[in-house]
């Protein structure tokens, strides 16, 4: 989230962060301390919250992660409450996991008749 308001903004504040994952204000504000700690984020008590170089990277890993599975879900016919299910796979999933994840997406981008028929089959056998 914080990678995603500073890809757009170049910053965002604790209580942009608190407000969109509807929590306490002191509670993102500890977080957003931790992460500034391990060296991915730059925030000054009460100031904008910037990423490091280091947070970039590993932004960028975790939105392309989310978007791989949701996208994934999505091919095997997800329709229901996808973001909740992306949001709950994707954390125990090793890096090569989700390169395989992404082999298979692209593959169904470049045959999508495979993909049409992989819906068939699920509609057929009532999945």
């Amino acid at each position: 989230m914080i990678y995603r308001h500073c890809r757009g903004e170049g910053y965002t504040r604790v209580s942009q962060l608190a407000e969109q994952l509807n929590v306490k204000a002191p509670s993102a504000s500890k977080t957003v301390g931790k992460l500034a700690a391990k060296g991915y984020l730059d925030y000054e008590k009460y100031g904008i919250i910037q990423l490091t170089a280091k947070g970039e990277v590993m932004g960028s890993y975790l939105l392309e992660r989310h978007e791989t599975v949701e996208v994934f879900l999505k091919n095997i016919g997800v329709t229901d409450r996808v973001l909740r299910e992306t949001e709950l796979i994707e954390h125990y999933l090793s890096i090569d996991t989700v390169e395989k994840i992404k082999v298979f997406n692209c593959f169904m981008d470049q045959h999508p008749r495979v993909l049409k028929k992989l819906h068939q089959f699920m509609i057929d056998y009532d999945v």
